[in-house]
């Protein structure tokens, strides 16, 4: 189980310091995940708090793909439909 960092991300360095498990790291062209230190905060945190505290939509995703802040979630603007 692991979170991963889409190309979304703007490196704004928000989540590297509030992962509890050091498991973020700045890599080329942006920030990713450790999957071997990444917990998705279960035990710790009810909710994931690199997800609680990233400004971007769709920058953050669980296992399956889905983004933890889906589009319309940070700004109250419906995603337009396709």
């Amino acid at each position: 189980m692991a979170l991963q960092i889409t190309q979304a991300c703007v490196n704004c360095w928000a989540c590297a310091g509030v992962c509890p498990n050091g498991a973020i790291a700045r890599e080329i062209p942006h920030f990713l995940v450790d999957d071997q230190k990444c917990t998705e905060c279960l035990g710790d945190y009810a909710e994931a708090q690199c997800a609680a505290i990233c400004p971007i939509e769709c920058a953050i995703v669980d296992e399956a793909g889905d983004p933890l802040n889906p589009p319309g979630s940070l700004t109250g603007i419906p995603a337009s439909p396709v």
